[in-house]
């Protein structure tokens, strides 16, 4: 298990950003901007058991790489999310029931009922570009920009949100972090995911 924690940040403009132009953040960043096609699959029950207990299950595809994730619901304030994580990675794009029992959904796969109902209930697909940052106090955050949809049935939703999520050091350094891509971008910080997203289309079916 981890913690993550990360501020999110949602783009308030159509427009494409360009992560290389940033020139304030020169300084801070180590290494290159990297680029992924993320393809993500949500499960639930058809009575949103998972949901109602708090907890996420996800299967991500990157590249040739397939993860199990799940998350906790945690707390989100100010746009900074702090929640527990457990993932693994796959051999191929099935469930690893021994890596997945943790303690948020142990009951769930121990009770066939609910486990058996178990079925794909949104999706979301969107480039993901990186940054590493290195920050003052040993701090080291990945700042993520990700531009995508969300899809419930035949109803879709744009995602356009960056992401700063600390790997090492002081959450104040990410704050003051935030506070300068806000400065400098059309952002705001978001309370919002993009699992709550998804869950807000699949209520509208």
């Amino acid at each position: 298990m981890s913690l993550e924690q990360e501020i999110k940040l949602l783009v308030v403009s159509d427009d494409k950003l360009d992560l290389s132009s940033l020139s304030w953040l020169e300084e801070f960043t180590d290494g290159v901007i990297t680029t992924q096609n993320l393809r993500n699959t949500y499960f639930d029950t058809p009575n949103k058991d998972l949901r109602t207990q708090g907890v996420g299950l996800r299967l991500r595809q990157r590249d040739d790489v397939f993860l199990q994730t799940v998350k906790t619901a945690g707390m989100a304030k100010d746009g900074l999310h702090q929640r527990d994580e457990w993932e693994h990675e796959l051999h191929n794009a099935h469930w690893v029931l021994a890596k997945l029992r943790q303690p948020p959904l142990a009951d769930m796969i121990n009770d066939a009922n609910i486990w058996s109902s178990l079925q794909p209930i949104f999706t979301t697909n969107f480039i993901r570009e990186t940054m590493q940052l290195i920050l003052p106090e040993n701090t080291q955050v990945e700042l993520a920009y990700d531009s995508g949809k969300v899809v419930a049935g035949d109803l879709v939703d744009t995602i356009h949100e960056i992401e700063l999520e600390i790997t090492q050091g002081s959450i104040e350094q990410l704050k003051q972090l935030a506070t300068l891509v806000c400065s400098h971008l059309a952002v705001k910080p978001s309370n919002s995911s993009k699992a709550k997203q998804g869950y807000r289309l699949v209520e509208l079916l």
